[in-house]
């Protein structure tokens, strides 16, 4: 995102403590290396299983003043289906005009919203990221392994996941991730990119799907602070049945793009 009178963005999110730590012991190197493989194919299982599914996504922008209450507004309600033919598109459901006066959402910011935030750690990306393993943690009653997950490179063009993972140690899915998306920045540009935590809830009894994301933050630009929020709602999962190859239409995403212009650079 971009501020209007100077540049600004979405970020940080909600602080998140932990019910308890598990009292099972931590993995030795060995084994982390073996659970990060592991966990990464049923990660690549997952995006192939969640392609197959329609639902509804609910996203929300809101510059707040500095006493926390909302002021503009993005939004947009948007279905995931299948067309006839089989091809995954996205259909804009609502798009309201939007009423933000000083941030304004920018391309990286809809292919974060896309990709980054539901973010899906597959095999084929690893090569791309420095994960650490940090300990174990429990989210409610789920026990799980924590990692620290960062790009090794920026690649012009791209834009990737940085921040920490939690992974349920008997599925080794990703059940939530706290970070905020990154990539090469425009030479003098200032933009910005908030923080977010999004959850995960199992849906068919097998694998964890997105389920909620947020982000609650203060985007310093430098023509001043600005509180935003933002939240995403990923609902009405279904399975498409179908015997027909799927493939996704970039070109109907891209026509579903609020119609934004960047803002020229002060």
């Amino acid at each position: 995102m971009r501020f209007v009178l100077a540049c600004l963005l979405l970020t940080a999110a909600c602080c998140w403590t932990p019910l308890g730590a598990a009292t099972a012991p931590d993995p030795t190197p060995a084994q982390i290396d073996e659970i990060v493989a592991k966990f990464a194919a049923k990660e690549t299982e997952f995006a192939k299983a969640r392609g197959n599914y329609t639902y509804r996504q609910h996203a929300k922008v809101q510059e707040l003043d500095p006493g926390g209450n909302p002021q503009g507004k993005w939004e947009e309600v948007a279905d995931i289906v299948f067309t006839p033919e089989g091809k995954r598109t996205e259909h804009v459901v609502r798009a309201p005009v939007t009423t933000l006066q000083n941030i304004l959402l920018t391309p990286e910011d809809l292919q974060d919203l896309r990709d980054v935030q539901p973010f899906v750690l597959v095999t084929s990306e690893l090569p791309n990221y420095n994960i650490q393993y940090l300990g174990r943690e429990k989210l409610d009653e789920v026990s799980c392994y924590s990692f620290s997950v960062k790009p090794k490179k920026l690649v012009k063009g791209k834009r990737y996941f940085e921040g920490e993972v939690w992974v349920d140690d008997q599925d080794l899915q990703i059940v939530k991730s706290y970070g905020r998306g990154v990539g090469v920045q425009k030479r003098n540009s200032d933009d910005q990119y908030p923080k977010f935590e999004t959850y995960r809830e199992q849906i068919d009894g097998k694998y964890w799907f997105p389920t909620y994301t947020i982000a609650n933050d203060t985007l310093n630009f430098k023509a001043g602070p600005q509180k935003i929020r933002l939240t995403v709602k990923y609902e009405d999962y279904k399975q498409f049945k179908s015997d027909t190859i799927i493939k996704y239409d970039t070109d109907d995403v891209k026509k579903n793009e609020p119609p934004y212009k960047k803002p020229e650079d002060h």
